[in-house]
């Protein structure tokens, strides 16, 4: 099969992250994954018609305030200036998000100052009466008061995950937050950008060291009865696919995208316009040439591509988005990480291995903790 003394199942950024680091340690590595493609959800590709970079999962920006990530990824690739702006359509109306003084006057047709705008939220939770919230829609209405809510989470929370947030557990959401200034980023990190030649060749530069062997096209589960049992396997993959469910299926959220290539410059003026009324089915739209403005010919071009996203139900075959973090869920989690810990030489990692969503630092800062605790345990037999 390999000579490689460790298998890294899954190339996204947990997986490439490890894998390179394992291999900079001296160690030969086989990372394998089962899409023709590095990066997971954030992989990125050149359109063809257009030259525009598209992120082929939804838009994925890196934002960090962790130095040591940085520096990191900084190794592998420089970052555009580029900010994040989010806007939501809803009611009619446009509103930057997440809520800030500006969202605040427009949507009450009021000049607030910051003072003012505090003392009038403060007043609408109030008059909400909700001191122990016991669902999501009661704990955004605890935070926010109902007026906000109704308009900008009701909506796109109830196409995000398939039910009424009456019915979803309140700690989906631990804050709403709402700035009492104009700053209408989306992120408030100091480290903002996308990669400058694109989330796939970062992640290629990631894993191009003579210690890696890379197989894309190949699923782990082909390539399982073949590993020595004193093999360590860092796996990415769904947790409860690797028992074969045996305890039953973890519950996830998937998303659909809609591609649409438009003979206009710009479509919508953003990279991202969220939509938040119930009657739209998607949820949100993507314009991907407004991540490379430096780009100056393809972005200047009479062309765009746009994509729509569209939540889904999950099931198997397709691909798995979002943990559903409620109790019943949770519980079976435990009870699959108490199975993990029978497979000694198998560590679970990655958004799908550890069942939570997470951002693109927090990912590269789980792999370089799991790498070095992989080297500190000595798991890797010597050569």
């Amino acid at each position: 099969m390999t000579d490689s003394r460790i298998i890294v199942a899954g190339c996204g950024v947990f997986g490439s992250v490890v894998a390179e680091r394992l291999a900079s340690a001296g160690h030969r590595v086989l990372a394998i994954d089962k899409r023709p493609t590095v990066g997971g959800n954030s992989a990125s590709r050149i359109d063809p018609v257009t030259g525009i970079e598209c992120h082929t999962y939804g838009s994925h920006i890196f934002h960090t305030s962790d130095e040591e990530v940085y520096r990191y990824l900084l190794r592998f690739t420089e970052f555009t200036p580029y900010r994040h702006h989010v806007a939501i359509r809803t009611g009619g109306r446009v509103y930057f998000m997440p809520m800030n003084l500006k969202t605040l006057c427009d949507f009450f047709g009021r000049d607030f100052t910051p003072d003012e705008a505090k003392a009038f939220l403060d007043e609408e939770i109030r008059k909400s009466g909700i001191d122990s919230p016991s669902n999501l829609e009661e704990k955004a209405v605890s935070l926010i008061g109902e007026k906000l809510y109704r308009t900008f989470i009701y909506g796109y929370t109830k196409k995000q995950w398939g039910k009424s947030p009456s019915e979803l557990p309140e700690s989906i959401i631990t804050r709403l937050p709402v700035r009492l200034n104009f700053n209408t980023d989306y992120f408030n990190d100091p480290h903002q950008g996308v990669p400058l030649d694109g989330y796939d060749r970062m992640f290629r530069r990631i894993l191009e060291h003579p210690n890696i062997e890379l197989r894309l096209n190949t699923d782990f589960f082909d390539l399982r009865p073949e590993i020595p049992s004193s093999t360590p396997v860092v796996y990415t993959g769904m947790i409860d696919e690797f028992f074969g469910y045996r305890l039953g299926p973890l519950s996830w959220r998937s998303l659909k995208f809609e591609w649409e290539t438009l003979d206009t410059s710009d479509f919508q003026g953003i990279s991202v316009m969220n939509y938040g009324d119930e009657s739209v089915p998607y949820t949100r739209i993507h314009e991907f040439k407004h991540y490379h403005p430096e780009r100056r010919d393809v972005f200047a071009s009479g062309r765009t591509v746009i994509c729509r996203e569209y939540p889904d139900a999950y099931a198997p075959g397709k691909e798995a988005y979002y943990p559903v973090n409620d109790a019943k869920n949770k519980a079976l989690l435990a009870e699959y990480r108490k199975l993990a810990e029978t497979c000694p030489n198998v560590v679970f990692g990655g958004r799908l291995g550890s069942y939570q969503y997470w951002d693109m630092d927090r990912a590269v800062g789980a792999a370089l903790d799991c790498a070095a605790d992989i080297l500190r345990r000595g798991m890797i037999p010597a050569q």
